[in-house]
């Protein structure tokens, strides 16, 4: 049975965050900017810290060392939920658009999509443009291993709330037998990469202020920016360079990342197989979409092409999103070829969406041996992933994922498709949603105000189903998860 109050305290805990967050923004506002906006934070934020203490206060003698998978799988679901609804007060206060939207633009921050419902990001004020970048830099690793990270009394049952959460389905290297310290591990690699990337971006021309933003969403992949022309502001190829190394490794595992710092070996990149694989099909893919822009005559050079077609091909598969040029007036196939690309999606164990390359390697080599089967009925295939025997268990849980994936992607555009949008635009919207990707294309090129209400929380509810691979969302909704 779900404990109901292991729960509730557990929950109290990312609101609490997300107080000291708020109240964090509304100092930045008042002594930093001078933006006139600190209100908006120090509401919600004194609010919010105020009832996480209650909570905490009237349930100190829960013992939080004994949690059980299903108290992991509802505390990862909830927590997203309900970050989404409470980082969204102060997008309402400062934005004055409905509350329906403004949860939207939250979950959209928190799960990395990036998908936005906002216009005239230039005009509007400094601290409200960094409070959404860095829900997203927050969303990267994922609220559940910050509270992990922060919560020694976490360490026991730790690992449950660590595999709820982490995209993947391969969950079980452990950098650490402690778990609070692998996720401060995890969470030291990834400042390590946030701060060269700002770094990056400000020795390349931007000020200080939008190299910190964009590299809170550039590591996260993301994808929101301070500028209503997102990266294509600043007209850089330089800028768009340093952001597809930055993209990459973030929808590189982060355990990998580990690894190669603590060993100094950077050939173990090249020696995992998922790397590899990920890094090679981006390498073709950009190819491929380059010579096809020159060949269309998109842009005037092949460098160009080239430079541009890197940039997509990087930002669509890695699920980050961010816009360089007006890609409508592209050829009308690279639409359909960038929404392949993130469907496929980064690496296990990252920051990036999609199926995750290690399950279409999976799926691939499942495809291969079947074939192979049919044309040499009596020999014995061993499908294998990095030199070893994949099994029969991991093989039918991609091959379910994969299912649900492309089942739930059509049956979600269906019921889009019904509140008046049409086909393309909905198929797209549903893919930048449930891959946590953030552009689509139609309707939705540009931002998502066109989508109604009903279509709004259909959208949100799919970035959280996304976000969190499917199974740990769907598993609440078979009544054994509570009855037993």
């Amino acid at each position: 049975m779900v404990n109901a109050r292991n729960t509730i305290r557990l929950l109290s805990m990312p609101m609490l965050w997300m107080g000291v967050v708020q109240l964090t923004f509304g100092c930045l506002s008042l002594f930093l900017f001078r933006d006139n906006n600190a209100a908006a934070f120090f509401e919600p934020g004194i609010t919010l810290l105020s009832l996480s203490l209650i909570i905490i206060l009237a349930m100190k003698q829960t013992d939080l060392s004994k949690i059980s998978n299903r108290d992991a799988l509802l505390f990862a679901t909830l927590t997203w939920l309900l970050c989404g609804i409470l980082g969204a007060l102060p997008i309402e206060i400062v934005t004055d658009v409905s509350y329906i939207d403004a949860v939207f633009e939250s979950i959209s921050a928190l799960t990395t999509t990036g998908a936005t419902i906002l216009t005239g990001l230039d005009d509007m004020p400094r601290s409200f443009l960094m409070y959404r970048q860095f829900l997203q830099w927050m969303g990267g690793l994922g609220i559940v291993i910050f509270v992990v990270a922060v919560l020694p009394m976490l360490n026991v049952g730790g690992m449950r709330l660590i595999k709820a959460e982490t995209p993947g389905p391969v969950k079980d290297d452990k950098l650490s037998p402690r778990i609070a310290s692998t996720a401060h591990y995890f969470w030291m690699v990834y400042l390590i990469i946030t701060t060269l990337c700002a770094f990056s971006y400000w020795m390349a021309g931007m000020s200080a202020y939008d190299a910190i933003g964009h590299s809170f969403t550039t590591v996260s992949t993301g994808g929101f920016s301070t500028h209503d022309a997102s990266l294509g502001y600043f007209d850089s190829h330089v800028i768009f360079a340093i952001s597809n190394i930055f993209m990459l490794l973030g929808a590189i595992s982060f355990g990998l990342h580990f690894r190669v710092l603590n060993s100094a070996r950077p050939k173990l990149y090249w020696q995992d197989e998922e790397t590899r694989i990920f890094l090679l099909l981006v390498t073709l893919m950009a190819l491929m979409l380059g010579v096809y822009l020159f060949s269309n005559n998109s842009y005037q050079s092949f460098g160009e092409c080239l430079s541009y077609a890197f940039f997509y091909v990087i930002s669509f598969i890695t699920s980050t999103g961010f816009g360089g040029d007006d890609i409508g007036q592209w050829p009308e196939a690279t639409a359909m070829f960038l929404v392949f690309a993130g469907y496929l999606g980064g690496c296990a164990g990252s920051t990036a969406g999609g199926n995750k390359i290690i399950r279409d390697i999976v799926t691939f080599k499942v495809i291969r041996r079947e074939i192979w089967q049919l044309l040499h009925p009596h020999s014995e295939l061993v499908l294998r992933y990095q030199k070893r025997p994949v099994n029969r268990d991991t093989r039918n849980a991609v091959m379910a994922f994969m299912s649900f994936a492309a089942g739930s992607s059509m049956l979600i555009t269906l019921l889009l498709t019904m509140t008046g949008m049409d086909f393309w635009s909905a198929f797209t919207a549903v893919a930048a949603c449930v891959n946590v990707l953030g552009p689509g294309f139609g309707e939705v090129a540009s931002n998502f105000q066109s989508v109604s209400d009903f279509g709004t929380l259909l959208l949100s509810a799919a970035m959280i189903l996304g976000r969190l691979e499917y199974f740990t969302v769907l598993a609440l909704f078979f009544p054994a998860f509570w009855r037993y």
